[in-house]
């Protein structure tokens, strides 16, 4: 799955379009590296994402084309934020 995609579907970053902005920005990167929207996620990828004032950083469980309000915080787990 596209990581523009993922940040929208798992609710990160609550619209595709800002998501693909942020990482056009290099606000977002993936394992130490500054990705593109086209990345393609894998579980045990680290997705760090520097918006605002606090950075957020993550680790993905799961990749699900679709997930609830209830159970998008299950694709990742928190590390740092």
């Amino acid at each position: 799955m596209r990581l523009d995609k993922y940040l929208k579907v798992t609710r990160l970053i609550k619209r595709r379009t800002v998501a693909n902005e942020a990482c056009d920005a290099g606000k977002v990167s993936v394992n130490g590296t500054v990705a593109r929207a086209s990345y393609d996620v894998k579980v045990g990828d680290i997705i760090e994402i520097n918006l605002g004032t606090k950075p957020l950083k993550i680790k993905v469980l799961n990749v699900t084309e679709y997930a609830t309000k209830e159970n998008a915080a299950d694709n990742y787990t928190i590390l740092e934020g």
